[in-house]
């Protein structure tokens, strides 16, 4: 998931991973929802509509939605 701390903060989990094994190119799915979180959706990648809805995962980039900017640091798993 990605968590961006603050007021207001917010997050998008990663709902699936698709991994190219040729080249190790990843491609996520995230979806989000809203306070309360009761109706979660996929997001639209309106920035590269080619792969919509996946958006592809680099360890050293920030992670562009329609809403919000993850900076690589917001990555978390548990």
């Amino acid at each position: 998931m990605f968590i961006q701390g603050g007021f207001p903060g917010h997050a998008v989990i990663v709902i699936d991973v698709a991994v190219n094994t040729i080249t190790g190119e990843r491609l996520a799915l995230l979806a989000q929802s809203y306070m309360p979180a009761q109706d979660p959706h996929v997001l639209v990648n309106s920035y590269d509509r080619s792969r919509s809805p996946w958006y592809r995962i680099d360890d050293s980039a920030s992670l562009y939605t329609p809403e919000w900017t993850f900076s690589p640091n917001t990555r978390r798993r548990f």
